[in-house]
């Protein structure tokens, strides 16, 4: 496996500096890591020219040493405009193609119509098709597209699992996320066992937990079954990293590991440690 980061872990320290994106590549290769993967590209420049952007960054990450594993999208595939959405995710397709990632993760949606019935299961049915579309896309570009959990709706491993399986795509698997199952209840060891087998690309991200009866401290969400959740640095929380990562060995997963820095603590040093204490549970 290797070692990776999202470069959604630098935001703070980009808002803090003003920094570009270029030098959020500088650091993440001042701490050592083997990848990089980017959020959508709309967040860090006005260029409209998104393809002529991307393989600018796909340059620089070639002299500096570092890949692009993956590029990582959101959309709504039960929206109204649907065919609207689709049609962007084929333009992301083309985006990550130009950064060189072999892998997109596009969202599937965040909240589910306020219809009489409208289920999940429902959903479902609505998103396969568009899913389908898009991963038939991407694999004509040799690029594999998946999903995350995360978004309450698609984020119990059960639930995932019936979506990726309902997909039945070669070409579309799952981002697993270690930390956001807590954010459903699920305890990551046993949601693992579910995920490892569907992974195309992982998440390494480490939650603080307190149960719901305590007061809501500041800077946690609420889960899914009322108890308070946040990031923090990884190895400082609750999530069995090692565990999470001896499953995915079982399975011979060997891409991957990126690290998702999200907690309340000072960005760089947070990322460095999370950085080291990786490498130690995946060597």
């Amino acid at each position: 496996m290797k070692i990776g980061v999202s470069s959604y872990s630098f935001h703070k320290y980009k808002n803090a500096t003003g920094c570009d994106l270029f030098a959020v590549i500088d650091k993440a290769c001042e701490i050592g890591f083997q990848g990089i993967e980017f959020l959508d590209l709309k967040y860090y420049t006005e260029e409209e020219d998104k393809i002529a952007y991307a393989k600018k960054i796909r340059e620089y990450c070639a002299e500096k040493g570092i890949e692009i594993p993956a590029y990582t999208v959101t959309s709504n595939l039960i929206a109204d405009n649907v065919e609207e959405v689709v049609e962007g995710l084929f333009r992301n397709v083309d985006i990550a193609e130009a950064l060189g990632a072999s892998l997109m993760r596009h969202d599937v949606t965040f909240a589910l119509k306020k219809e009489p019935l409208y289920t999940y299961k429902t959903a479902i049915a609505e998103m396969v098709p568009h899913i389908r579309r898009v991963a038939d896309y991407a694999e004509s570009k040799g690029i594999r597209t998946c999903m995350e959990n995360h978004g309450r709706v698609f984020q119990h491993p059960k639930i995932v699992e019936e979506l990726i399986l309902a997909v039945n795509h070669k070409n579309f698997g799952w981002l697993v996320d270690m930390g956001n199952f807590v954010g459903v209840d699920v305890d990551p060891s046993d949601a693992f066992a579910i995920a490892a087998p569907y992974a195309f690309h992982v998440h390494a991200k480490d939650i603080l937990w307190k149960k719901g009866t305590e007061i809501q401290p500041d800077g946690f969400s609420v889960t899914n079954g009322g108890n308070y959740n946040a990031g923090t640095v990884l190895g400082y929380g609750m999530v069995p990293i090692q565990s999470c990562v001896n499953a995915l060995k079982r399975v011979g997963y060997d891409g991957y590991v990126s690290l998702e820095f999200e907690g309340l603590e000072e960005c760089i040093p947070a990322v460095q440690a999370g950085y080291n204490y990786l490498k130690k549970v995946i060597q």
